[in-house]
């Protein structure tokens, strides 16, 4: 044998040797699959922030609705008054507890909170019967949006519109 040989062989075991080495697969496969779990993980941590605030906000509508409607006077139909005067307190019942302390986190914005009253005739206690209408506009900035535009552009704020109807039984 020829020492070119020899060196064609050694050459070749260890190409053979290094074919056969498994010891760094699983980083490897790890670092093809990390970037779909982080998006998977971002994903699942906004949907269920989303969730959780939008029914937050829900609930506030709606206990405001129901503050317009014990405290609007049941006459308004008739006298032609305004619900305008109590955003400002009906936008503190969206936004806090009861003990005073925000609902929201920083990236949830309360836009406005905006009363209406609409008086439908017909065969009711009061003729006609006002109801009234509290809508709020909400902006939610995601924290983690920047995993997103990261892989897919999505936006990184939504803006939304809730509201709650409630009959006015008056004071």
């Amino acid at each position: 044998m020829t020492v070119g040989g020899n060196l064609f062989k050694a050459i070749a075991r260890r190409r053979n040797r290094f074919a056969s080495n498994q010891s760094g697969a699983a980083l490897v496969e790890f670092a093809l699959v990390f970037p779909m779990m982080l998006l998977f993980f971002a994903f699942l941590m906004e949907s269920g922030r989303m969730l959780w605030t939008y029914q937050t906000a829900v609930a506030g509508v709606r206990d405001a609705g129901r503050y317009l409607a014990r405290i609007a006077p049941v006459d308004i139909c008739l006298t032609g008054g305004s619900l305008s005067g109590y955003s400002a307190s009906l936008q503190t019942i969206v936004e806090n507890s009861l003990g005073g302390g925000n609902l929201f986190p920083s990236s949830v914005t309360i836009n406005s909170v905006t009363p209406s009253i609409a008086c439908h005739a017909g065969a009711y206690r009061t003729d006609p019967a006002p109801v009234a209408t509290v809508s709020a506009s909400m902006t939610v900035t995601f924290p983690l949006a920047s995993v997103f535009t990261l892989f897919t552009g999505a936006p990184t704020t939504f803006t939304t519109s809730i509201s709650d109807q409630a009959r006015v039984f008056g004071q």
